[in-house]
């Protein structure tokens, strides 16, 4: 097996157990199991499980920040759509079978006060939805703490659909967010 399918295998088996069970969870061997991949080649690629769960969250964290801005321009033709289109791409998440949570939320309360990494990825993944959200009610010329506001609704949107295992939270996150975007950027 070529390094290249080894990573991939280890990334996808440790981002659905991690998801499935929490990261302290889950031991390398499991891992290991699922993925395939010998433990001395895993150990090669991620000396760590530190370096792997990083290189996880990195992944998910790229693919998220696509999703979101490729579900924008597709789904919405101004910014106030694309503001608004954030909440049906969680909504379309959570709706998800698989669907437990946001990764960084619950990585970062397992591991966030014992892991820097863990801590700053997860900050950065959360800062990086805070400034797709300003683009869009800067472009509207709403104030720049509405992007804050958003975030906030996005973000407590993810902890309770997790929670409560429903997409519901986004319906009611996207009412709120048009109600602040409707106040301060009336279209």
């Amino acid at each position: 097996m070529d390094t290249e399918t080894a990573e991939l295998r280890l990334l996808e088996a440790a981002e659905t157990l991690f998801d499935e069970r929490g990261v302290q969870a889950v031991g390398m061997d499991a891992i290991r199991t699922a993925s395939g991949v010998s433990l001395k080649r895993l150990y090669q690629l991620f000396p760590s499980k530190d370096h792997l769960v990083w290189a996880v969250l990195k992944r998910r964290d790229s693919a998220v920040r696509e999703a979101i801005a490729a579900h924008g321009a597709t789904h919405a033709d101004t910014p106030y759509a694309r503001a608004l289109a954030v909440f049906d791409y969680l909504g379309d998440w959570f709706a998800d079978p698989g669907f437990r949570g946001c990764a960084f939320i619950n990585t970062f309360g397992e591991m966030g006060g014992i892991s820097p990494d863990v801590a700053d990825i997860a900050r950065g993944h959360k800062q990086a939805l805070r400034q797709y959200l300003a683009e869009q009610t800067d472009a509207l010329g709403a104030p720049r703490e509405l992007a804050d506001q958003l975030a906030i609704l996005a973000n407590g949107a993810m902890v309770l659909a997790g929670i409560e295992g429903s997409a519901e939270p986004a319906v009611r996150a996207k009412d709120a967010a048009r109600v602040l975007l409707d106040a301060a950027a009336p279209r």
